[in-house]
């Protein structure tokens, strides 16, 4: 996760940030550059991974109370020093390089409550690696998703009126001629102010059963509550499936484009399509009615 020279690293320079940032600007910053160099919008870039990570570092060290603490103490040793190098000569320059060298040496072997700062802040990367930054994993997730999103990768929940049919049953004696008060049209009238209708077929053996395919989820659940038929022969509708079903697709992300030859036989196609939906659901239902008498 974190290197082994971390204090070398500007953490607030690789998220553009100043060292008086708040957690929130941090946050803030992370996501906008995160979803520009995140590995999945930029698969041929080998860098990518890269430079993610190095934000991902910066955001767990930067967002941790501790870490940042003793990051800061380290970044602010270093200025200081850096700031002293540039007033001391080459001579005393490295007199003082030496003396810290040895000091640091001499500090290797004492107890943690005389860690040097540096030593510290290792800790503190070590204790991040043992625990895990939960605010990093949920800002991952959510740059994932939100890049699958924009890519139209993520799949949601849609309605498939073919997975969702209602059998619609009344009471009718084998010889009325009437199927009970019931035909095509009496049940369109019933049901079309519920939605749009995608196909309607009677029974062809069986009196008093109809199936009804309705476009959209709301229109079939507020007709499987509110639809009673006529008041002397009531109709009951169920879900040929028990149950209503979801399925999930990709986000359809092209437009409308010109019109041409392609369209009207797509449209012909299209007629055709729901001539073999209709004759489907007729099959159907004759298999149903067989498999139960």
């Amino acid at each position: 996760m974190a290197p082994k020279n971390i204090e070398d690293v500007d953490l607030y320079a690789v998220l553009d940030v100043p060292i008086t940032a708040t957690e929130s600007e941090i946050k803030k910053a992370y996501r906008k550059k995160a979803l520009q160099c995140h590995p999945d919008k930029n698969p041929d870039d080998p860098k990518a991974a890269e430079t993610f990570h190095a934000l991902s570092q910066a955001l767990e060290i930067l967002t941790d109370v501790s870490a940042r603490a003793a990051y800061d103490k380290v970044l602010r040793a270093k200025a200081a020093a850096k700031l002293r190098h540039q007033e001391l000569d080459s001579k005393r320059q490295k007199l003082k390089e030496d003396l810290e060298r040895r000091e640091k040496e001499a500090e290797t072997g004492k107890g943690t409550c005389n860690l040097t700062d540096e030593q510290k802040l290792a800790a503190e990367i070590e204790r991040l690696q043992r625990e895990g930054s939960r605010l990093l994993v949920e800002e991952q997730q959510r740059m994932k998703a939100e890049i699958q999103k924009t890519m139209g990768i993520l799949k949601e929940p849609v309605w498939d009126s073919s997975l969702n049919r209602i059998k619609i049953k009344w009471k009718v004696d084998k010889t009325d001629s009437s199927n009970g008060g019931y035909d095509e049209a009496t049940l369109r009238r019933f049901l079309k102010k519920y939605g749009d209708i995608v196909a309607l077929i009677m029974s062809p053996k069986k009196k008093g059963s109809a199936l009804v395919e309705f476009a959209t989820k709301d229109a079939s659940e507020m007709a499987l509550e509110l639809e009673k038929g006529l008041p002397d022969n009531p109709l009951e509708l169920k879900w040929l499936n028990e149950r209503p079903v979801l399925t999930t697709k990709k986000k359809d992300v092209t437009g409308p484009s010109v019109i041409s030859d392609r369209d009207y036989e797509s449209l012909v196609l299209t007629k055709m399509r729901q001539a073999a939906e209709r004759q489907k659901l007729i099959e159907e239902m004759m298999k149903e009615e067989q498999n139960k008498s």
